[in-house]
């Protein structure tokens, strides 16, 4: 299995044999940043009742204003 995560520009990718601890896991998404993405549509009898639209980025504080992501603020 390959994972790939996708950062904010750069993107990571960790083969089957590749080892990561928690911790740098931790290190590296809140360095880098990680964008997921998803929908989900909940159905009932083959009828869409519900769609919800997923777009979440999780990163450090830091990343984010460097990125553009949120401004200003408090340092």
């Amino acid at each position: 299995m390959n994972l790939e995560l996708e950062g904010l520009g750069d993107e990571v990718r960790l083969e089957e044999s590749e080892s990561l601890s928690l911790c740098e896991a931790l290190d590296r998404v809140l360095h880098k940043g990680v964008a997921l993405r998803g929908d989900i549509v909940l159905s009932v009898a083959d009828v869409d009742l519900v769609y919800l639209g997923l777009q979440l980025v999780l990163c450090s504080t830091d990343t984010a204003r460097r990125a553009g992501l949120v401004g200003g603020g408090r340092k």
